[in-house]
């Protein structure tokens, strides 16, 4: 099975620098230590859209050996504290939660 990964993606926030310290300071220190099963954690901050104004901010992409292991990540008080303080930073609207299986293409 292909590794997967949860992908969350974050409007741009109302107060950028609040949410940026909340982000660095607090939230990804909780999601290294509480999401159980994760084989590494990338974000991005976005800082340019081609085709319009930049409509997110921060995509976080939270990497899992298996789709069973990303399930009881979820499932668990860690992931479930973790997902709801995601939820509490974004104040330019909800988060985007995804799950896919990831391809690689190595040239």
């Amino acid at each position: 099975m292909a590794a997967v990964k949860l992908t969350v993606i974050y409007p741009v926030p109302k107060d950028i620098d609040a949410f940026e310290k909340q982000y660095n300071e607090v939230h990804v220190p909780m999601a290294v230590e509480k999401l159980s099963g994760k084989t590494k954690i990338v974000v991005t901050k976005v800082s340019k859209c081609l085709q319009s104004p930049v409509p997110y901010h921060r995509i976080a992409e939270i990497h899992f050996p298996s789709m069973a292991a990303l399930e009881a990540c979820l499932a668990s008080p860690g992931g479930q504290e973790t997902a709801a303080h995601a939820f509490s930073i974004s104040s330019g609207g909800p988060p985007i939660l995804l799950i896919g299986e990831e391809q690689t293409f190595t040239f």
